[in-house]
């Protein structure tokens, strides 16, 4: 009898962008905007045989008290087109970009994506997001609002129809030389027809069958209807990290939902979102640690975050001072727009800190660098390359999206000392072995994998 050979890790690259880990202050920081960046992350995790890129979205610029946020980043270029760049630079690494269900229209995203599928010789992945907020859709016509119960519902007849489109050219059909195919004179080839709740569309899809068929889907909500839609249509689950305990509990449930329509446990990863500080030692990781937490936390920063918990103007504070003495304005509206509200119950947060402050006599600087910003993995590269390992064979996690705190040479150390250990212990990837994003994860072709509209009720009438 042989021993079960260890799972495989699976990595990728989150290009380090908006979000409260990135360091722009370092010298090293480059730009969020330059093609050079997305080029030097991309090309830095394909030669360290990473799965894929991955690059979040943002529809507008945040706001706080009313001005643009100027503690964020200020101008995002859109994801597609940067995929569709980075599949000229690249051969074998995935290409997955984070597009919102809410604010497009299935024709539009089904094209989008089918068209990088076949720019990028089958590596597209579509990380699946929703909205609530009525400050993002001011942006678009129709104002691209909806209800918290109502976004998931659009989001998975929106896939639906997508899914139609992507089926409605015969994987067969001969076009990529520009000769007419076998197909190409049936006037059904590309037809599709729905009618539902949020579309009433129908007409004829304008991209062939794409190598994957159907790109990666990875989604990102982590509510109790987040889970639910993950579970049922995602390939994929980007997540926050937990404790491994939590972690654990976390992955049964969301493999177990997979399982509940039809599905194996393998055809759902879950990926959490990871950062690290790496040292020769594991005393010189931990002072590299402590000092990438000082520096994502400057002042300004401190303030921004206790304003967001109390809902209040705290300029007037000093953030090498003690917490505010007042409680948050539950009633006043967000002082943050654009930007989704993770904690649902600020006074008991507050609450927390205050303990914590008192108890270690921290000034709002030091108790934000405290409960903010730590690092998932901490130490030396053997050390951060078992951590993960760890995570992985112990059914925590099926591997980490790393986000460096630089862009964009952020993962340039990791690639370089932290892969070469996992590849030493077998469990990740020395080449790339398969043709596809969907094969080099490990995942069902698009023809295999069961489809929820199949085994859930349905939630509109069907396509055809």
């Amino acid at each position: 009898m042989t021993d079960k050979p260890p799972r495989q890790v699976r990595l990728a690259a989150a290009f380090p962008g908006v979000n409260n880990t990135t360091v722009w202050s370092d010298p090293r920081a480059g730009s969020q905007i330059d093609f050079s960046s997305f080029v030097h992350l991309a090309q830095t995790a394909e030669a360290a045989k990473f799965d894929f890129f991955f690059l979040a979205e943002g529809l507008r610029l945040r706001e706080k008290k009313g001005l643009i946020h100027d503690l964020d980043v200020v101008g995002r270029p859109d994801t597609l087109p940067v995929l569709a760049a980075l599949a000229a630079v690249t051969t074998d690494i995935g290409l997955i970009g984070t597009i919102n269900a809410t604010f497009n229209e299935p024709f539009e995203l089904a094209r989008q994506f089918a068209s990088l599928d076949h720019l990028s010789g089958g590596r597209a992945g579509w990380n699946l997001v929703t909205s609530s907020d009525a400050f993002t859709g001011e942006n678009f016509r129709r104002g691209g609002y909806l209800s918290y119960e109502d976004r998931y519902e659009r989001a998975a007849e929106l896939l639906d129809v997508a899914r139609a489109l992507w089926d409605s050219w015969p994987s067969d059909a001969i076009v990529a030389d520009g000769h007419e195919g076998q197909f190409w004179s049936d006037p059904d080839t590309g037809a599709f027809a729905h009618q539902g709740d949020h579309f009433d569309v129908r007409g004829q899809f304008s991209v062939p069958a794409s190598p994957q068929r159907y790109p990666v889907i990875l989604q990102a909500g982590d509510s109790e209807a987040g889970r639910d839609f993950g579970g049922a249509y995602a390939d994929g689950i980007f997540t926050l990290v937990r404790d491994i305990d939590e972690s654990r509990r976390y992955y049964r449930e969301l493999k177990a939902r997979k399982v509940a329509i039809g599905g194996s446990p393998d055809d759902l990863l879950i990926l959490p979102a990871a950062t690290f500080a790496l040292g020769d030692t594991t005393d010189e990781a931990q002072e590299n640690a402590a000092a990438i937490r000082s520096q994502q936390v400057s002042g300004a920063t401190a303030i921004g975050f206790i304003e967001e918990i109390w809902n209040r103007d705290l300029s007037s504070y000093d953030p090498d001072g003690p917490l505010p003495d007042i409680g948050p304005d539950l009633e006043a509206p967000t002082i943050v727009q654009g930007k989704s509200r993770i904690i649902k119950d600020p006074a008991a947060v507050i609450e927390e800190w205050r303990h914590l402050a008192e108890t270690k006599n921290l000034s709002i600087r030091e108790l934000i660098v405290e409960v903010s910003a730590k690092q998932s993995f901490i130490g030396t590269p053997a050390e951060v390359a078992e951590q993960i390992n760890h995570r992985v064979q112990t059914d925590a996690a099926d591997g980490f999206i790393l986000a460096p705190h630089l862009t964009p040479s952020g993962l340039d150390e990791f690639a370089a000392k932290v892969v070469p250990e996992l590849q030493e212990r077998g469990v990740f990837r020395t080449e790339y072995t398969g043709a596809t994003l969907r094969e080099n994860l490990g995942l069902p072709t698009a023809q295999a994998r069961p489809w929820p509209h199949d085994n859930l009720p349905a939630h509109a009438s069907t396509t055809t």
